[in-house]
């Protein structure tokens, strides 16, 4: 299992936009992909799930991947979370 702390630096956090994209490139993926903020863990399958963490500006999220590609996986997303999103 791999884990990665990102700070979000979209300063309207993640929205619909960004869910929606995120979700499209974790689909990509054979490997499990779980969000979490705070106490709360969701997993990236479902636009309902990113949305209900209320994911603000400036805030720390940790992205745990675990699967057969987990380190190809967790290249993307984190590629993702440091130069996409705050274009999104």
């Amino acid at each position: 299992m791999i884990t990665n702390d990102f700070i979000i630096l979209a300063s309207q956090g993640i929205h619909a936009r960004p869910a929606t994209t995120l979700i499209r490139l974790v689909k990509n993926f054979k490997s499990a992909v779980s969000l979490k903020r705070g106490d709360k863990t969701v997993r990236l399958n479902s636009m309902l799930n990113i949305l209900s963490l209320t994911i603000k500006g400036g805030e720390t999220v940790t992205v745990l991947v675990e699967g057969e590609d987990e380190i190809e996986a967790a290249q993307a997303i984190g590629l993702f979370f440091t130069e996409q999103l705050k274009d999104l």
